[in-house]
């Protein structure tokens, strides 16, 4: 298990390396310059040339990536072209806002898809079958911003019965302002239980069609430990769909968090996008990218260690 686990550890330093080079050639393909966009028309040419040095981008494209990427590994994003605050600070602020809505959906979705999924495979060909599949195909398949949109117009404008956008009071805990968390942590649950449900119910119904559950069943085992036997197997599936799912919460979450106004990493990149904010753009995307990667490689030793046959 040591081996595989430090085999995963050391492939996934190059494909890290390989997101920072995309990243970066990504950003600087747009044109034009963050400071030219910043600066009044009546700037003079040599302010210009000032602003650019301080920001470093008067230096070759190689340059800027390799002093970029050094000051990155330990931290260090530089600061913002738009209010040169420090991008890090801003960035922790976003991310710590974004797991909140992350974790919550996914522990609202996954346990749902599970369910939902779980039911309808236990229950194949009757009418459970058919609602939930229905359920999980729905989830599936509505837009995002859409469903978002709706629910503000039910429970916040013609109900008001929960608020439609923002945070709440920032000076109150966080459980006293979870009526501010239901809507966007229900919208973004949505996809997450659809795709693991129908992936739960088609796993199941493999499984439950193999020989050795009808040893089992044979041997005298109760439903129980059939069931503990068919989730185990099962397991190795969905935990991977769960890892991939849990990183498109992470960075899939900007048109959730610009209809619900929500101070996150979604909100961040999108008002870098229309700033042409390069280092806040940057350390976002590249921190996204990251835990998207991270989270694929604690996928991987999860499923080595539940399945030994994974790790030959």
């Amino acid at each position: 298990m040591l081996v595989f686990t430090g085999r995963r550890l050391l492939q996934a330093v190059p494909i890290l390396l390989g997101v920072s080079l995309v990243i970066f050639g990504l950003v600087h393909i747009a044109p034009g310059n963050p400071i030219d966009m910043l600066m009044p028309p009546e700037a003079s040419p040599e302010v210009i040339a000032q602003m650019k040095a301080a920001y470093g981008f008067d230096r070759p494209l190689h340059m800027q990536y390799l002093l970029w990427l050094g000051r990155a590994l330990t931290g260090d994003f530089g600061v913002s072209v738009f209010n040169s605050a420090p991008v890090l600070g801003q960035l922790l602020t976003a991310l710590g806002n974004t797991l909140v809505l992350a974790l919550l959906a996914a522990l609202l979705g996954f346990s749902l898809g599970i369910a939902l999924g779980l039911v309808a495979a236990l229950n194949h060909g009757r009418w459970p079958d058919k609602v939930l599949s229905a359920v999980a195909t729905t989830g599936v398949s509505l837009p995002h911003y859409w469903f978002a949109i709706v629910l503000v117009l039910t429970f916040a404008v013609f109900r008001d019965w929960l608020p439609a956008q923002g945070m709440g009071d920032d000076s109150l805990p966080l459980w006293q302002r979870l009526d501010h968390v239901v809507l966007p942590v229900v919208t973004l649950s949505l996809i997450p239980m659809g795709v693991i449900g129908r992936l739960v119910r088609a796993t199941v119904l493999e499984i439950l069609g193999q020989e050795f559950v009808g040893a089992l069943t044979a041997k005298g085992l109760t439903r129980g430990p059939v069931l503990r036997h068919i989730i185990k197997n099962a397991a190795p599936p969905v935990l991977a769909l769960m890892g991939l799912q849990f990183g498109y919460l992470l960075g899939g979450s900007i048109l959730i968090e610009t209809v619900f106004n929500w101070p996150g990493t979604g909100n961040l990149l999108n008002l870098a996008i229309f700033r042409r904010d390069i280092p806040v753009l940057q350390a976002t995307i590249l921190v996204l990218a990251s835990f998207f990667v991270l989270l694929n490689l604690l996928v991987d030793i999860a499923q080595a260690a539940i399945d030994p046959r994974i790790r030959r």
